[in-house]
């Protein structure tokens, strides 16, 4: 089994900058991925960003310019990196981890996700 848990959340003004961590835990075998989604009232869940296990990465539109992901594969961490923040920023934001898990004779690949951070973007 595989934990996934964020952390970093919180309440900022527009203009400001928050960091957002993400660390998976239990039987990791490797992490193909790691990823940042976010979810706000009334609307479907979207990719903001994700990094690879080769560090390659992608954004979204709206991430680009202003979000850096980025990863420590020695702590199975990812972070998120927010600037310029903006109200419509505001959502819960969870993380994603593309796991392979190794049961000793087999190894699965499975997504994992967090339970979410909110992140609020007021003056």
């Amino acid at each position: 089994q595989v934990q996934v848990v964020e952390s970093g959340g919180g309440l900022v003004q527009p203009g400001g900058s928050l960091r957002l961590s993400c660390t998976a835990s239990g039987n990791i075998f490797s992490i193909k991925s790691m990823s940042w989604y976010r979810q706000a009232p009334g609307k479907q869940r979207e990719l903001v960003a994700i990094i690879f296990s080769g560090s390659m990465t992608n954004y979204a539109d709206s991430a680009k310019g202003r979000f850096t992901i980025s990863r420590d594969n020695s702590k199975n961490t990812a972070y998120l990196l927010m600037n310029s923040l903006k109200p419509e920023d505001t959502a819960v934001y969870f993380c994603n981890a593309e796991v392979i898990s190794d049961l000793g004779h087999i190894k699965y690949e499975f997504d994992y996700w967090g339970q979410g951070t909110q992140v609020t973007v007021s003056s």
